[in-house]
């Protein structure tokens, strides 16, 4: 596990970008519908990179044989001066090909284990309903907090219900 900067965040854009494809590509509901072309993912990384220069977003990856990108987590800390204490799990990308080996379950602790150190007391994150990674955050020691009905589009296109989690830290 490895925590990019934003200057590797930005150098790693292309291949982040197909992370993020694989996963919109798999049906996952992580913010665009299909089909998401490259040059549009590698720029929402590259923006992700400008969060990490300014200390908003902080970017952990986890790479394989011959340095292949399987995975990343972002942690989004909240800026409003009464929410600092706060932070947003997001981008818990698993390449299809490496899923099923706990590696999404490592990356949310990596992410966990940062905020803590950094001072936050409370994480926030939301997933499409009855999706796989409820199971994950459940058994992460995550508070389901809710259901949104319709709250956002799947890759296709079609509203689906969101669950938020939480979980205090320390």
């Amino acid at each position: 596990m490895e925590t990019l900067d934003g200057a590797r965040v930005r150098a790693s854009a292309p291949g982040l970008g197909a992370l993020l494809r694989d996963a919109v590509d798999g049906g996952a509901s992580v913010g665009f519908l299909a089909p998401l072309g490259a040059g549009d993912a590698a720029d929402w990384w590259r923006g992700a990179a400008e969060e990490a220069e300014r200390g908003v977003r902080t970017v952990w990856a986890a790479y394989g044989a011959r340095s292949a990108l399987l995975g990343v987590v972002t942690l989004v800390r909240a800026t409003a001066p009464n929410q600092r204490h706060r932070g947003d799990i997001a981008k818990l990308l698993v390449h299809s090909a490496a899923r099923g080996r706990g590696l999404g379950r490592r990356l949310l602790a990596a992410a966990e284990a940062g905020a803590a150190a950094a001072g936050l007391t409370l994480l926030v994150l939301d997933t499409e309903t009855g999706s796989p990674a409820e199971g994950l955050y459940r058994s992460a020691g995550w508070t389901r907090a809710g259901t949104i009905p319709g709250y956002a589009a799947d890759p296709a296109g079609e509203p689906r219900p969101t669950t938020y989690y939480y979980k205090a830290l320390g």
